[in-house]
């Protein structure tokens, strides 16, 4: 778990970065309704949640750096006792200075007066349009009241700032707390792909699989950071399947991309395997391809090198397979500078990893692709997807789709694989599917 004290370093980094005479305003995320009079459970808004710790709806933070009367304020829902026997125990104002350590609190309510007032000391507000519609409206309206109340002396500050430029900077740096609990989401995302391969049997749906992943999650109070993806046979060829509900059958191969988020932070693992727990020998040909790009990826994630390292690697060893096994004909070099693996493998190898599973961060800076430093987290997930009705493709490679997929961080001296612990070499896997059968 993140501590109190690791939530009062974010804020007072953050304070330090924004200066004087400015302000930060961050919105929680607004409840979402599933249907008529039931909501989605609740998830904090990765930012807010970031920033304060506070998990509760109908909230804002603010910061005011060398403010006199305290840098951080949250506005907040009152305590209601009949209300928290419908919808749960609130912190209320009073909680949030003892729980939550702002220096001061009010009702949620009464921010339409207490805000326009602070915001007119400020010269400069650091706020993220779009995020937020409805929240963005409130926004605007507070400075167009303060701006026709410029014969009375009031003065609207002069320049927005998008708040993201800063807090997501700070978000792709992970802290030791971060880092551990990581470890630990991935950890249990390892444990739940080892009980999907030791469940799985031909004749069994992809739901009852899921089922499998969603007991490990639960059973360690976690949550699936993502819809689960748990797609047999041609359904491992579509990259985001989350239907879930055909028929495994045996001599196909079943792709799962699933990830656990404790305390808001992501794991996102995707591991391929025989439905009846043998490769055939197509499917090892084409797995020994992408779980060599794979390690030829993460050997490039290093400090110093570029953010594209990994993909060029990867790109570079699925490529000069695929002309092995005579899927894709030519020069590698050529088909790599024409791109002609497209066809096959259409993503990236992967992404920043955090509070959100495409974690915030740039990929760029100055046009040039970002260096690796140590505490940034990424994930390392070549592919081959290979669909019935592949012109100029031999029938046995059809309706094969493998993804390969490991949380990484980035050390001071290379790197840690987050999710070592999910096997992934043919051996590793056709022995834990063994067990028992």
């Amino acid at each position: 778990m993140i501590s109190r004290k690791e939530f009062m370093r974010r804020r007072r980094q953050l304070i330090r970065m924004m200066g004087r005479g400015s302000i930060a305003i961050i919105p929680a995320a607004p409840v979402r309704p599933r249907n008529r009079d039931v909501e989605y459970p609740y998830r904090p808004d990765s930012d807010f949640q970031y920033m304060t710790g506070f998990g509760e709806p109908e909230a804002v933070a603010v910061l005011i750096p060398g403010r006199d009367h305290g840098e951080y304020l949250l506005f907040c829902r009152e305590r209601d006792p009949k209300m928290e026997t419908w919808t749960g125990r609130r912190a209320g104002t009073q909680g949030a200075v003892e729980l939550y350590d702002a220096d001061d609190a009010f009702p949620i309510g009464d921010i339409d007066e207490i805000l326009p007032g602070l915001l007119e000391s400020c010269d400069r507000v650091f706020y993220t349009m779009g995020s937020h519609p409805d929240f963005d409206r409130h926004v605007l309206d507070w400075v167009k009241r303060i701006r026709e109340g410029a014969r009375s002396g009031l003065r609207a500050p002069d320049e927005f700032v998008s708040l993201e430029h800063l807090l997501h900077d700070m978000r792709l740096y992970k802290s030791r707390s971060e880092i551990r609990v990581m470890r630990g989401a991935a950890k249990v995302a390892c444990r739940a792909h080892r009980r999907a391969m030791q469940a799985c049997r031909p004749g069994r749906h992809e739901f009852e699989i899921e089922a499998e992943l969603l007991h490990e999650f639960r059973h360690a109070n976690m949550q699936p950071a993502y819809p689960c993806i748990v797609g047999g046979g041609e359904n491992g060829c579509i990259l985001h399947y989350t239907d879930n509900r055909a028929v495994l059958r045996d001599g196909d191969l079943l792709l799962i991309d699933a990830g656990a988020e404790y305390d808001c932070y992501a794991s996102d693992v995707t591991r391929t395997f025989p439905v009846n727990g043998r490769f055939s020998p197509p499917q090892r040909a084409l797995y020994e391809v992408v779980l060599a790009a794979q390690a030829a990826a993460i050997r490039q994630v290093q400090p110093g090198n570029d953010w594209n390292a990994p993909h060029a690697a990867a790109i570079k060893v699925l490529t000069r397979g695929l002309v092995k096994l005579g899927i894709l004909k030519g020069r590698s070099a050529d088909l790599i500078r024409n791109e002609a693996y497209r066809r096959f493998y259409m993503h990236r190898t992967g992404h920043w990893l955090g509070m959100d599973v495409h974690d915030v961060g740039d990929y760029k800076v100055g046009g040039e692709w970002r260096v690796l430093e140590p505490g940034m987290v990424l994930t390392v997930e070549p592919g081959i997807y290979i669909p019935e009705g592949s012109r100029g493709v031999a029938k046995k490679w059809w309706n094969i789709g493998i993804r390969i997929e490991d949380d990484v961080l980035v050390t001071n001296d290379g790197h840690e694989v987050f999710s070592v612990d999910a096997p992934k070499s043919v051996s590793e896997i056709e022995a834990l599917m063994g067990e028992n059968r």
